[in-house]
C-alpha cells in the first residue's frame, strides 16, 4: 500500500502527499486514535501514513494506517484542558520566530516552547525577526534575549524577513529538512516563507498599531514544499510547516519533578544538588539556586521555571501572554 505524508489537516479531511509528489484529498478510515491518548487530532501534519490514493476529483482517498512517530510537538488544547493538540509530527527541527516588540514575545512564552521541545526531542532554533526596526533601548533588550539563549547552547538567528536580511542563514537551516515554524501572530512567519519561496504567496497582515498584536493569517497548520532560492538543489525535498499564531503555550504530560530537567542549564547542575529530588526552590545545597545567586544562571529562566511549577496542575492551562 502506498505511503504518504500528511500536509494539511482540516477537520475530517487531510491532504496527503504521495511518494511521487502527487497530492490526494483523503479521509481517515477506521479508528486511528492512538491508544491511551486524549488528543484533539488523531492525525497531524507531518504524520506518515498508509493510504489509498484519490482516483478522481469526485472521490476522496482513504488513510488506512498511521506510522509510528519519531517525535512530535504538542501543546494543551485551548478548550479541552485534559487533551493534547499535536502541532506537528516527525520533525527535524522547529524554528521559533520571536520579536522583542511589535508584537512582544515574552521570556515565559519562549521558555515554555523550549521546555516542550526538549521533552519531545525536537531541536529548536530561535529566529529573532524585525531586528532592523529597533531603537537603542530595544536593541539592548534584544541583546539580553540573545545572550540568555546562546549561553545555554541554543542557536539564535537574527532576521529582517521583509527586507531579506538574515534569510540566507534560515535557508541553509531548512534545506532538506522538515521544519516547524511557530510563534505569535504578527512576528513574520508568513513573510519569511514568502521571502524564501515567493510562489507560495501566503497571506500577511500588518501588526495593529494600537494593540501591537498581529492578526491570524494562518488558521490551520499546513506543510509546504519549498522551492529553494538561487537554484539550490537538494537530494531530498525541503518542507516547512506554517502554524497559526500561538497566543499561549500550555504544557502537557510533564510532571512537576520533570520540568527542571528540560532546562539544559539546570540539568547540568542537578548532580551537584545536595538532594537527588531537589526541586531547586528552597532546598539547602541547591546548585541551581547557587548558580542563580552567583549570576551564572539567567533570572528570567528561573522565573519561567517557577511559573511553570505554579501553573502545572490538572486544571490550569498555564498561559501567560
Amino acid at each position: 500500500m502506498p505511503t504518504g505524508l500528511v500536509m494539511r489537516s482540516t477537520g475530517s479531511r487531510y491532504l496527503v502527499r504521495g511518494a511521487d509528489g502527487a497530492r490526494h484529498e483523503c479521509v481517515a478510515k477506521g479508528n486511528l486514535r492512538i491508544k491511551g491518548w486524549k488528543s484533539t487530532n488523531p492525525l497531524a501534519v507531518g504524520d506518515r501514513v498508509e493510504f489509498l490514493p484519490q482516483v478522481s476529483a469526485e472521490e476522496v482517498g482513504s488513510i488506512i494506517d498511521l506510522h509510528d512517530r519519531t517525535n512530535y510537538l504538542v501543546r494543551r488544547s485551548v478548550n479541552l484542558s485534559h487533551h493534547r493538540h499535536v502541532l506537528a509530527a516527525n520533525l527535524d527541527q522547529a524554528l521559533l520566530m520571536v520579536t522583542v516588540l511589535r508584537p512582544r514575545t515574552s521570556f515565559g512564552f519562549i521558555d515554555r516552547f523550549l521546555v516542550t521541545a526538549e521533552a519531545y526531542n525536537v531541536p529548536v532554533v530561535l529566529v529573532y525577526n524585525k531586528v532592523d526596526d529597533l531603537d537603542d533601548d530595544e536593541r539592548e533588550l534584544l541583546a539580553d534575549h540573545v545572550d540568555t539563549y546562546q549561553q545555554i547552547g541554543y542557536r539564535v538567528v537574527m532576521t529582517a524577513a521583509l527586507q531579506g536580511g538574515g534569510v540566507q542563514e534560515v535557508v541553509d537551516l531548512l534545506q532538506g529538512k522538515v521544519t516547524l515554524l511557530s510563534g505569535h501572530s504578527g512576528v513574520g512567519k508568513s513573510t519569511l516563507i514568502n521571502t524564501i519561496d515567493p510562489t507560495l504567496d501566503l497571506h500577511t497582515f500588518e501588526v495593529s498599531a494600537s494593540s501591537e498584536k498581529g492578526q491570524h493569517t494562518t488558521t490551520n497548520a499546513e506543510m509546504y514544499e519549498l522551492r529553494m532560492p538561487h537554484g539550490i538543489k537538494s537530494p531530498v525535498p525541503t518542507f516547512i510547516i506554517d502554524t497559526p499564531g500561538i497566543k499561549g503555550f500550555g504544557l502537557v504530560d510533564l510532571e512537576k519533578a520533570d520540568i527542571g530537567d528540560q532546562f539544559p542549564e539546570f540539568f547540568a547542575l542537578k548532580g551537584e544538588c545536595r538532594f537527588n529530588d531537589c526541586m531547586h526552590l528552597e532546598e539547602p545545597g541547591c546548585a541551581v539556586r547557587a548558580g542563580l545567586e552567583a549570576g551564572t544562571l539567567a533570572g528570567t529562566r528561573y522565573n519561567s521555571y517557577v511559573d511553570m511549577l505554579n501553573g502545572v496542575d490538572d486544571t490550569s492551562t498555564f498561559r501567560v501572554d
